[in-house]
């Protein structure tokens, strides 16, 4: 394999590690590499879950529309797929000795993908899975005979605190060697660990970071950065995505009427970025770790190298845009399991912010618990709320601020490659076409999350119509009451 060539030369009859292979941005990693690379295998790392081995979920994965065009261009690409049953939680990633002894002797890239993005994950349990398990499988990395090249996948906002992110390395206020320690320790409390990061997965990140930048082990080994992974622009297809994490939930919930207040800064810059064009970035990544460590002496290397891949620094999205380009697409087709008409007012002041929950969401939401109450169901709704505006309050961080990101070793690798893997691998963020990529994002969002056809049009816009006048009937009501309180307190007054 020479590296020299190009990015699928360069793989040719490799053998590919995937952590995290069961996550959004595992499966389309996944899938390009089969479709794109002629590769040899790619053995995928999964726990057994829910009463599920890792056989049983794997079969479930790949019988998903996301393989469709893979399944029509190559048939039997279960055949170059590996299912590794492990835990990376685990320190010897709970692996048999077979399973071990054929990943050193057979694996030449690893992409590490695996973690938890719960950004309220209790911190002992992401310091596991998010710390130890990177270091478990450098471990395990360090002992690869043909090992060529390892990608750590982290976060663009590791290093949120800072205003402006390089792509270097920062201090933190805690090694991993010292995190662990105070973890049996009762005398510091979470929050105090975590000093001014938003939440685990952002501290949990920036410390693996720093475990990473000694590279210990001499490994051919970089960083990825990447931002907000929204749905995929083209590739398998456009608007493709299966969770509600981030910007996708907000709009969600804003498209079915159940979000009618949300704490964003519309003029703050939001860092969006393609899932297709993530993983595209990320296998680039893997080129340029095996080329530059192919042609120096990788143990003489003293830190690994950080790609930032973020939208802002090339094309600036502010949340307005984001926002305002998806309710053109709302007006003309609506979701049909709406339960109130779309509209939504933003805030970003505390106290305003309390006002308009308790108006919008608690009021509503009593009213219909009332109402099942009274016919004898469960009521639910108060507590949907209170979930989702304890998640909100977990994104406030991200949906009122924004970051200046440096992308220049990002920048530096696209220029790098040739023109035909610029085409294959396209992750080029210059004059981004937005406007369609929110008509594909809001589509994906009807078709994928809302599982909902383009058949059901005419009834989803007859109900759309309905519910917008009795929202505009609501509006009357509520300012009609609103007067007529306001005249009984003059009234009031007036008679002393």
């Amino acid at each position: 394999m020479e590296a020299a060539g190009g990015i699928a030369e360069t793989f040719r009859n490799g053998t590919f590690l995937v952590t995290g292979s069961t996550g959004f941005l595992g499966k389309i990693l996944t899938e390009k590499l089969l479709r794109s690379c002629p590769v040899k295998n790619i053995a995928i790392l999964v726990r057994s879950k829910k009463g599920f081995d890792a056989s049983q979920r794997v079969a479930d994965i790949y019988k998903q529309a996301l393989f469709d065009r893979l399944r029509n261009e190559k048939p039997d690409f279960i055949d170059n797929i590996k299912v590794i049953e492990g835990n990376i939680e685990e320190e010897s990633l709970g692996l048999s000795t077979a399973d071990r002894n054929w990943i050193v002797e057979n694996v030449n890239f690893v992409f590490h993908c695996a973690a938890t993005i719960k950004f309220n994950e209790a911190l002992e349990l992401a310091t596991k899975i998010n710390i130890q398990g990177t270091n478990n499988l450098l471990t395990l990395a360090a002992k690869m005979t043909n090992l060529k090249g390892f990608v750590h996948v982290s976060t663009a906002y590791s290093h949120c605190p800072r205003n402006e992110i390089r792509e270097q390395y920062y201090p933190t206020p805690v090694t991993a060697k010292e995190l662990k320690n105070m973890l049996g320790s009762d005398e510091l409390s979470e929050s105090k660990i975590l000093e001014n990061w938003p939440n685990t997965y952002t501290f949990t990140k920036a410390i693996t970071e720093d475990m990473i930048s000694t590279n210990e082990n001499r490994l051919p080994i970089s960083i990825f950065r990447p931002s907000i992974i929204g749905c995929t622009k083209s590739e398998p297809e456009p608007g493709w995505l299966e969770n509600m994490n981030g910007p996708t939930g907000i709009l969600t919930g804003v498209m079915v009427g159940f979000l009618r207040t949300v704490n964003i800064a519309t003029d703050k810059v939001t860092d969006i970025i393609p899932a297709d064009y993530t993983a595209n970035a990320l296998i680039s990544v893997m080129w340029d770790t095996v080329k530059r460590h192919q042609d120096c002496d990788y143990t003489k290397y003293e830190q690994p190298k950080i790609y930032n891949y973020v939208s802002s620094a090339d094309s600036p999205l502010t949340w307005n845009e984001y926002i305002g380009g998806m309710t053109e697409h709302y007006n003309v087709s609506p979701p049909l399991r709406s339960m109130w008409y779309g509209f939504f007012i933003v805030y970003t002041n505390f106290w305003i912010g309390m006002v308009l929950k308790f108006l919008l969401h608690r009021i509503p939401a009593a009213f219909v618990d009332f109402l099942l109450f009274i016919t004898g169901k469960s009521p639910k709704m108060l507590k949907m709320y209170a979930k989702t505006e304890f998640m909100m309050g977990l994104l406030h961080v991200f949906t009122t601020s924004q970051w200046k990101f440096d992308n220049s070793n990002s920048v530096k690798l696209l220029s790098s490659l040739s023109i035909e893997d610029r085409d294959q691998f396209e992750f080029s963020m210059v004059n981004f076409d937005w406007k369609s990529y929110t008509k594909s994002y809001y589509y994906g969002i009807r078709k994928h999350i809302l599982q909902e056809e383009m058949s059901n049009l005419d009834k989803a816009l007859s109900k759309n119509r309905k519910l917008f006048w009795l929202h505009k009937f609501c509006i009357v009501l509520f300012f009609y009451f609103i007067l007529q309180f306001c005249w009984t307190c003059i009234r009031y007054i007036c008679t002393f």
